[in-house]
């Protein structure tokens, strides 16, 4: 089967159901309106420049650009994660937290999809590797971002309960331990919701993609069943990593708390 390829004015016509959505927003006094036409736009550009980027690099499959492409993706992952948080830990410790732990999981987890799982050769190949990192980021930096929130905003909230502990005699793992359990059921909520309802409430957007283009769908579901075992495998391990240096951040070397190491986000 033919691809059947979107015209701007499929895009337009698109496009005017999200500003349909704006003025109902602004008629009902929402005040969503603005924000979503902008997150529109920013989506739109986002979009078309990584089309015209991802045009380039499958034509020549440069090594570098991968690098630095990803990289930057990186960087963006983890200022969102920062910027996720009611309560962030002050200085490089709120962007660098999210960004190593996201880093670790999900850097590692694709690199072993591409040589072990898909086995693609080269295992850069642009045409695999920038989807399956894409997709791995988007969703760990969710659930990196969820859990280091819960962490930091419940051990604000129950200070006094883990200093009792504290002065108790408990060490600060133990005086944190069900904060800290809390936290990294939290981050993974989503993936786990994600994975329940896939293919009874939800067609996953990788299998819808693949089958809009032409895939057999029985091809489109194995690649989304292993993009899902990826994701909470990177979901999973990236809030671990991250709480657990989120949680240690909150006690110095005397085991004692330090939320003056946390700030909240300005309005």
């Amino acid at each position: 089967m033919e691809l059947i390829r979107l015209t701007p004015r499929d895009l337009a016509l698109s496009a005017s159901l999200v500003g349909l959505l704006a003025l109902l927003s602004w008629l009902l006094h929402l005040g969503v309106g603005r924000r979503l036409l902008i997150a529109a736009g920013r989506s739109a550009v986002q979009l078309m420049l990584l089309g015209m980027i991802l045009k380039t690099l499958f034509a020549q499959t440069s090594l570098p650009l991968l690098g630095l492409m990803t990289l930057v993706m990186l960087a963006v992952a983890g200022y969102e994660v920062m910027a996720r948080q009611q309560r962030r830990f002050r200085g490089l410790w709120g962007y660098g937290l999210g960004t190593t732990s996201m880093f670790l999981s999900s850097f590692t987890i694709t690199l072993m999809a591409l040589t072990l799982v898909v086995q693609v050769e080269p295992w850069y190949q642009p045409q695999y590797l920038i989807p399956l990192l894409g997709m791995l980021l988007g969703n760990t930096m969710s659930g990196v971002a969820i859990a280091l929130d819960n962490l930091t905003r419940t051990a604000w909230e129950q200070r006094s309960r883990i200093e009792a502990r504290l002065i108790l005699g408990h060490t600060w793992q133990q005086a944190i331990s069900s904060i800290r359990r809390d936290a990294l059921r939290s981050g993974l909520i989503p993936i786990i919701n994600a994975m329940t309802t896939a293919g009874i409430v939800a067609l996953p957007g990788m299998m819808t993609g693949q089958i809009l283009a032409g895939s057999p769908p029985m091809e489109a579901a194995k690649y989304q069943l292993m993009i899902l075992l990826l994701i909470a495998a990177g979901s999973g391990l990236g809030s671990m990593a991250a709480v657990w240096g989120g949680s240690r951040r909150l006690f110095d070397e005397r085991e004692r708390l330090r939320l003056d190491r946390i700030a909240e986000r300005r309005p």
